[in-house]
Formats: C-alpha cells, sequence, structure tokens
C-alpha cells in the first residue's frame, strides 16, 4: 500500500515540477495553444486545480478552492482555451492557488489516520478505499503534470 506520506511527497512533487516549468513564463506563454489537439498550459494547471477540488469536496469534505464558474471551465470536458477571457485564471493567480492547494492537500492527508485512509468511500456510485481514490487522482495529476514539459518549450524556454 503507498502510505499518506508518500501520496502528500507525491503531490508536492508535482506542484514542484509544475512551479519549476511555468517559472519565466507569462499569462499570454501559458494560452499558446499546440499545433495539435491538446490544450494550454493555463488549461493543464486549471484542470489540476479543478481535480485537486473533486479531492477536497468528493474525499475530503472539505471547500474546494476554485469558484464554481472556474471549477466548470477547467473539468475534463470544457472547451480548449484558446484566448484569454474573463473565465480565465492569470497564470500568478493560477500557480498561488496550486500553492494553496498543496498546503491543504498536505495538512489534510497527512493528518489521515490509517483507517480513515482505508475507509471505503462512495464517488459517483463506485466504493473504494479512500486511499485507492487519492492515488487515482495523483496518476491523473501525474499525466497532466508531464505535460507541462512540452507546454514550456511551446513558449520557448529551451532549458
Amino acid at each position: 500500500m503507498i502510505g499518506t506520506q508518500n501520496l502528500v511527497d507525491g503531490y508536492a512533487l508535482n506542484a514542484r515540477v509544475i512551479q519549476m516549468q511555468a517559472d519565466g513564463l507569462t499569462h499570454a506563454d501559458s494560452l499558446l495553444q499546440l499545433p495539435f489537439r491538446g490544450n494550454c498550459l493555463n488549461w493543464v494547471i486549471g484542470h489540476i486545480l479543478a481535480d485537486r477540488d473533486e479531492i477536497f469536496t468528493l474525499l475530503l469534505g472539505e471547500q474546494g478552492l476554485l469558484s464554481k464558474a472556474q471549477y466548470t471551465r477547467y473539468k475534463s470536458d470544457s472547451e480548449p482555451i484558446t484566448l484569454d477571457s474573463a473565465d480565465v485564471i492569470g497564470l500568478e493567480e493560477l500557480l498561488a492557488l496550486l500553492a494553496k492547494s498543496q498546503q491543504v492537500l498536505a495538512e489534510k492527508i497527512g493528518g489521515l489516520s490509517l483507517e480513515e485512509a482505508e475507509s471505503v468511500i462512495e464517488v459517483k456510485g463506485r466504493e473504494k478505499p479512500l486511499d485507492e481514490w487519492l492515488f487515482g487522482f495523483y496518476f491523473h495529476e501525474t499525466y497532466h503534470t508531464g505535460q507541462t514539459e512540452i507546454l514550456r518549450q511551446l513558449a520557448g524556454k529551451d532549458d
């Protein structure tokens, strides 16, 4: 079993990688689109935040950090972000929200007892232990974290 501290450490690593990949980029850089089906860095980070909000609300019984409109804008079935608009969160704010979400994750997941982590919960009609739900979200987040490298390259930061 992956322990709660392993999950806290894994989520923290993802947050550090995202911060590193976004370092030196502008909000305009975060809106650049690849020439094939995909999405921009802004959406990827916002999507990770929307998924973290699901962890908070569906799994941990906490309040999410995004407004309902922001959450909707960055969910999987949302339209690609192709230009700046009122419903697009600025890159600096996204990164600040990511740091705040990391603090909440570390506190809440790190504070789970073994019994709480192994307790079976139902989400959207499916039952699994809480730690399995958390690992599934972590795996998905890691997939998107990996996308940030190519999106940094797209912005011309070839380091």
